[in-house]
Order: structure tokens, then C-alpha cells, then sequence
């Protein structure tokens, strides 16, 4: 039996789009006064939109990108920042 590792590649444009999202969302979150970190953490953790706020489109935006290719580039950013 062979163990393969299946691999992912994101493109730079796509990491640029989830960027300008998130960015978005942390501002929406933060001008109706949530902890943006703690309210990004509830919504990656459960995938339950409820975590982010209607205001400026953020809920809706936030549903653009798939959690697990969030995550990817959460962990992407951190290993090489």
C-alpha cells in the first residue's frame, strides 16, 4: 500500500482575494465593536457565520473563501512571516 501525501497550490492572486476579505472583515468586525481575532477564531473553528457581522458585506464576503483554504494560509503566512 502506498502512503501518499496529496499536496495543495494556491496562487498568489487567490492569496491576495482571501487577504483583501479577511482585511475586510476585521475591519467590519472591529468598527461594531467585536474582537475581530476571537470573532475570526469562532468562525473558522465552527464555520458558523453568525460569528461575523453583517456590516459591510463581511458575512457575505467571509462565505467566498473555503475554510480549509483559510487555514492554509493562515498557517502558509505564519511559517514564512
Amino acid at each position: 500500500m502506498l502512503d501518499r501525501t496529496q499536496t495543495f497550490s494556491i496562487g498568489n492572486e487567490q492569496e491576495q482575494e482571501i487577504r483583501k476579505i479577511l482585511l475586510t472583515v476585521y475591519d467590519a468586525l472591529k468598527e461594531k465593536g467585536y474582537n475581530p481575532i476571537n470573532q475570526l477564531v469562532g468562525y473558522i473553528l465552527s464555520e458558523d457565520p453568525t460569528y461575523i457581522t453583517t456590516h459591510m458585506g463581511a458575512r457575505n464576503l467571509i462565505r467566498r473563501i473555503d475554510r480549509d483554504t483559510l487555514l492554509q494560509n493562515l498557517v502558509k503566512y505564519y511559517l514564512t512571516h
